[in-house]
Parts: structure tokens; sequence; C-alpha cells
């Protein structure tokens, strides 16, 4: 059973996304997640203090896709496209949810926690990086710390760019990809063996 928080949160997901930022009130959220008024703050002084519960969701959602979608024993090729692949198809899918985080953050003073809310999936891409490293397969000059968080930039403007910003026909989309993995590809100097 879901505890209190998580329904808070799942309905404010819900809310805010049929509602828009703006338009929504607590009044909303609580009546969505079926809780007193007083009950939500408990947990949120406010609609927008949701927005890093929304955050956590959103990275734990994505680390779930990557963990089966990429295949750590394959190729630093086939993992990036993958990764690529993966972060596209959640944009794709979660295009609103996206969105009204953005939002949300941006107009709070929440975005500084962002860092914090990323650290699993920083890590996990630094880990795929270290990997590539130690085999030859990449540069050894790298900071894959660093790296892991320029490489997620890239890949998630990309995606950004063409499912919340452009609306794009499937073949931009598919030429997006191609050239963000080719970009980054390029940067990590991959090397094929």
């Amino acid at each position: 059973m879901e505890d209190k928080k998580e329904r808070i949160v799942r309905a404010a997901i819900d809310v805010l996304c049929s509602k828009g930022l703006e338009k929504t009130k607590v009044s909303d959220i609580v009546k969505g997640a079926g809780i007193a008024q007083g009950t939500f703050y408990l947990y949120f002084p406010s609609k927008l203090a949701v927005m890093p519960s929304i955050a956590e969701i959103m990275v734990h959602k994505i680390l779930d896709a990557l963990h089966q979608s990429v295949n750590l024993n394959a190729s630093i090729e086939v993992q990036l496209r993958s990764f690529i692949e993966t972060v596209f198809t959640l944009h794709q899918e979660n295009r609103e949810q996206l969105a009204l985080l953005y939002a949300g953050l941006a107009s709070s003073e929440y975005l500084k926690e962002w860092e914090a809310i990323y650290a699993p999936y920083y890590r996990w891409v630094t880990e795929m990086l270290n990997t590539a490293q130690s085999a030859g397969h990449i540069r050894d000059s790298l900071n894959t710390g660093r790296t892991a968080r320029l490489v997620i930039g890239a890949i998630e403007s990309a995606a950004e760019q063409v499912f919340l910003f452009d609306q794009a026909d499937e073949g931009e989309i598919e030429a997006q990809a191609e050239e963000v993995y080719a970009f980054v590809a390029h940067a990590l100097g991959i090397k094929v063996l």
C-alpha cells in the first residue's frame, strides 16, 4: 500500500499534468490523493515543494529503464546507442510530466536540489564510462564523473528539443538521436576495436 506521501506525489503528477502548474491548487492535489488538506502540509509546505519528489520519481524511472535496456556487457557503442534510445523513448512517453517538472523546478527555489536528485543517475553513467575507460575503449584522459554529467546533459537536451520544444516528426527524431550519438561518441573518443 502506498504511503500518504507517495499518494500525494502521484496525485500531484496527475493533477498538475491535467490542469497545469498555475491552475492547480493544493485542494485539487489532496482530493486526488484522497487525504485531508492538513495532511498535505505535513509533507509539503506548498504545491511547488512537491517538485523534487516528482523529479526523484522520474530519475528512478530513468534508471529502471536503463537497467533494463542497456547491456553493460556490450560494447560502449551499443551501450551508448541503447542509452540514447532509452532517454529519447522516456522523453516521448513522459513529455507532459517532464515539461511540468522543468517548469515547476525552474519557478521555485527547489532547482538547487536537482544535483542531489540526479546523483544516482550520474553514478550509473560514471560507472559505465569507468568500465569503458578501463577497457581502453574511450579516452583515458576523461574525468568520468564530470563527463557523465556532460553526456547526460547532451542526450537529455537533444531529447527535450525534439519532444518538448519542436514536436518533431519521426525522421527528425531519428536524425537528432544519431547526431547526439556521433557527438558523444566523438567526445568520448570511442575506439572501435
